[in-house]
């Protein structure tokens, strides 16, 4: 990823001196759990630790270019790492790597990092879901118009519309909870994954220390349905993002203008028109989950490996495991954040509301008819063509509401009490169940309107 879309922390974690200390613990974590089982001595365990875990600790810029030398020489990149690592360990080293494969040390490397990367991703969903409970508690009362279709269609709450999204991503941190859990597997099994070379101890003493479980049977590559999974994880969470990004960038639309992106102080929203804000945030979250999304079909194809193992997925993985963790990473951060601050305009969305003259009541009028002993067949006419009356002619000289429209028609003003006309007209009807709502999504109702 471009450095515009990038945090630290998570870059932190694919940086290449991460990726060789985690090499190095596999390695060393291997090396006890050999010399614990006997089958290396322990001093040379402990020697390969006193000096190796310096070199690792100050490394820096020099070493990654020496090991990237050594690549360049031999082609690989855990013989030039171990070959490095020899250069510091001294003769001890003959027991660094002992009856292992590249993959053991490729595969669980990777699987440290995803987990790394997903303890960051779900403190992300954490700061999100903050900010939507805080807004959607804050909005609970707060009365707009729902649409479907883009239409106009019945009433309902600013904040349940948020407590919606809070939902779905309550959901997505599941999503990367079971991912996390899936992904979280080690494999010291060797090549071709029979352990013909090593202990099955090795590999769950270096699972248990690394935090994470043993792969049944890796076939000398952990199975790539874990990777796809994960990378899927990530696409709904990203779809979650665009899905919220979609609703404000509608809101924020000039002809809606319910709800806007925070506008800073020498904002500037075009080059040309300098009247322009526009909702940039939301439709670079748009952008951003399309790049995570990417990943999913080359994971999914990844999944079919030759035999025990080719290296067809790995390319793959090296872009984006980093790039679909980065983008999500600050889509999320960049979510909670605009959603924290997202203005929020109550009496425009009460204009809004009654722009239609009231037809948006339809479907409680039609429900009203019906109680009143008028077929539903029936209720619906009536309650159409008036309705069709007041949305044809809204604005001229002859218009009338959708409620006075209802008064004038025989069929309606000789059922119906005005009273009850009247109550089937009022808005905040449709918000009688918002406290059982809130206690489902929440665990609590919040204070009374």
């Amino acid at each position: 990823m471009v450095p515009r879309y990038t945090r630290p922390e998570m870059a932190a974690i694919w940086a290449p001196e991460n990726r060789y200390r985690i090499w190095f613990e596999i390695e060393v974590l291997a090396a006890e759990g050999m010399a614990m089982i006997g089958e290396i001595p322990a001093e040379a365990a402990r020697i390969i630790r006193e000096r190796g875990a310096p070199m690792l600790a100050a490394m820096g810029p020099a070493d990654v270019e020496r090991i990237d030398e050594i690549e360049r020489e031999t082609r690989h990149d855990v013989i030039a790492f171990l070959t490095w690592l020899a250069e510091g360990v001294g003769p001890e080293s003959r027991y660094v790597h002992l009856g292992m494969t590249s993959s053991d040390v490729l595969d669980t490397c990777l699987a440290v990092q995803l987990t790394q990367a997903t303890d960051l991703l779900i403190a992300d969903v954490d700061a999100v879901l903050a900010a939507l409970k805080d807004r959607a508690f804050e909005h609970k009362h707060t009365l707009t118009i729902g649409r479907s279709h883009g239409i106009h269609a019945e009433p309902t709450s600013f904040g349940l519309k948020l407590a919606g999204h809070y939902a779905e991503f309550a959901r997505n941190r599941a999503r990367l909870v079971t991912a996390r859990a899936e992904i979280a597997t080690c494999a010291i099994s060797g090549a071709v994954g029979t352990y013909a070379h090593l202990d099955t101890r090795v590999e769950d003493y270096v699972a248990a220390k690394l935090g994470l479980a043993a792969e049944p049977v890796s076939t000398q590559v952990i199975p790539r349905d874990r990777h796809a999974a994960w990378f899927s994880a990530l696409a709904i969470v990203a779809s979650g993002i665009e899905r919220l990004s979609t609703e404000v960038r509608h809101l924020q639309r000039s002809e809606v203008r319910e709800a806007e992106e925070f506008f800073h102080a020498g904002q500037k929203g075009s080059s040309a028109m300098p009247h322009k804000r526009n909702p940039v945030l939301s439709e670079n979250l748009t952008g951003l989950a399309r790049i995570v999304r990417a990943a999913v079909v080359p994971a999914l194809e990844n999944v079919t490996l030759w035999h025990e193992r080719d290296i067809s997925h790995s390319s793959v993985e090296r872009v984006f495991a980093p790039d679909a963790s980065l983008a999500l990473d600050f889509a999320l951060a960049r979510l909670a954040g605009m959603m924290a601050k997202l203005m929020i305009h109550p009496e425009r969305m009460a204009e809004n509301l009654e722009s239609l003259g009231g037809v948006v009541h339809s479907g409680e009028v039609l429900l009203t008819l019906a109680r009143a002993g008028i077929s539903r067949e029936d209720a619906y006419r009536i309650v159409q063509r008036n309705a069709m009356e007041t949305w044809t002619k809204l604005g001229t000289a002859e218009g009338r509401n959708f409620r006075d429209n209802l008064a004038a028609d025989p069929e309606v003003s000789g059922r119906v009490p005005e009273k009850v006309l009247d109550g089937a007209m009022e808005a905040r009807s449709h918000l009688r169940s918002l406290d059982a709502l809130y206690e489902r999504v929440f665990g609590e109702t919040g204070p009374a309107a």
